[in-house]
């Protein structure tokens, strides 16, 4: 075991670890204050979840949209390091605004303005990945940072509930904290690792205008785009956990901000210790069926919630949730991969970045209008319903185009390369710090 580390060890630059080291630290502050921002806005503003969802909504549109746009060209034009300090700094900007800040509405405006530049960050440090690894190592790097991530999502949670439990605002000052003490770190230890070109190249480079328009390409992909919108309403399902439960479970059903935190850290936590188990388990399963059967896990998890009322129940419902999305997320991005031509794989994760950022924007809108107007367990049920609805669509697109998929997946010996850039794509943080 001790070998095994080393070994990983030495195949990363110190650069590399430097940077999974700060990523860490970020996403720590980020996994803190996520799981419970619904439930503070709620109490903050004394307002319900129709009022979080549309702040859901323009931070989707936003951030989600114009921030990850503007963030992946300025990573080319002015340099990933730079980009992180910015983001990293209006992170703590947007952490310390939602403190001092008491109007709903002027809230609304800063998180809108701030929310621009506070993704800029992220498409800055996924190219540093990229930049600081060699091309065959770069699905090993990805999949570092996908348990990096976990890892922070697993401390975070519980740290978050129990300073929630004594002081929201403590949530949002380690949060600044956090972002300013990354910043400086940044600063001084990772260098600039933009490529320089030795030359210039002779052919004709396509024209930014050519490039937009070949987001029509990927439009007119029918099948991709079938898959796309069943992909969303699984993602519906699914981020009920990340909006709509904390106000659910603290506020209607008398649990604590630290119990809804373990909950998050026992998903995580399954998540780093047992996905390359259930990777090598469904390694052979046919992919469209597989994500369908870790959607039907989804919709057995989910509905729970909407009778359930022991505390070791929704643990029980959390395991089974995890166990869906270790099926389902590496699968995915597997398949979209294989969706996209070499030379459109940008423009085609573009695309596949809808399916969270369509839900993101009204999802707990829509939980809101439910938990606000009508009974809350209700809102379980249509979630499930909706997921059953990507099941049944996932199963349609099975026997539609299974076949080929399959066959372009496993063939050429290609299985085991793919598995591994599954795991380095799959579950990307959304909200968190950056």
């Amino acid at each position: 075991m001790l070998s095994k580390i080393k070994a990983t060890y030495r195949k990363f630059s110190r650069n590399f670890w430097l940077l999974m080291f700060v990523s860490f630290v970020d996403m720590l502050g980020g996994s803190l204050v996520f799981p419970f921002f619904s439930l503070y806005l709620t109490q903050k503003f004394n307002v319900g979840m129709t009022q979080v969802g549309t702040m859901f909504l323009v931070w989707a549109l936003t951030s989600g949209v114009i921030g990850n746009v503007l963030g992946g060209a300025m990573a080319d034009r002015f340099g990933r390091k730079t980009n992180m300090i910015f983001g990293l700094i209006a992170s703590a900007t947007s952490a310390l605004l939602m403190v001092v800040i008491k109007n709903i509405v002027v809230f609304y405006i800063a998180i809108a303005i701030v929310g621009i530049f506070e993704d800029i960050a992220g498409p800055a440090r996924q190219a540093m990945i990229a930049d600081l690894v060699p091309e065959e190592l770069r699905g090993d790097a990805f999949g570092m940072f996908r348990i990096v991530f976990n890892l922070s999502a697993t401390i975070g949670p519980a740290i978050g509930g129990f300073m929630a439990s004594r002081s929201f605002e403590l949530l949002f000052f380690a949060d600044v904290v956090i972002s300013l003490l990354v910043a400086v770190f940044v600063f001084i230890y990772l260098p600039e690792t933009r490529p320089q070109s030795a030359r210039k190249e002779t052919a004709r480079e396509e024209s930014f205008r050519e490039t937009l328009q070949g987001y029509g390409q990927v439009l007119r992909d029918k099948v991709f785009m079938a898959f796309i919108f069943v992909s969303i309403l699984s993602t519906l399902m699914y981020f009920n956990m990340n909006s709509s439960m904390s106000v659910y479970m603290v506020n209607s059903l008398g649990f604590s901000s630290g119990q809804f935190g373990y909950m998050l850290s026992l998903n995580a936590f399954m998540v780093v210790v047992l996905q390359m188990l259930f990777t090598r388990l469904t390694a052979k399963w046919k992919p469209m069926l597989a994500i369908a059967f870790g959607n039907v896990l989804y919709v057995i998890g989910f509905t729970m919630f909407g009778f359930i009322a022991s505390y070791n129940y929704y643990l029980s419902a959390m395991v089974i949730i995890t166990i869906g999305e270790m099926i389902y997320a590496p699968k995915e991005q597997a398949i979209v991969a294989d969706f996209a031509p070499e030379d459109m794989r940008g423009r085609y994760m573009a695309i596949r970045s809808f399916a969270w950022i369509i839900p993101v924007a009204f999802g707990p809108l829509g939980a809101g209008l439910i938990m606000d107007n009508l009974d809350p367990r209700l809102l379980w049920f249509v979630a499930g319903g909706v997921g059953m609805l990507s099941v049944i669509g996932f199963l349609i697109l099975h026997f539609k185009v299974g076949a080929l998929i399959e066959s372009r997946l496993y063939s050429a010996g290609r299985e085991e390369e793919l598995l591994v850039e599954s795991l380095a794509e799959a579950e990307k943080p959304l909200l968190t710090s950056e």
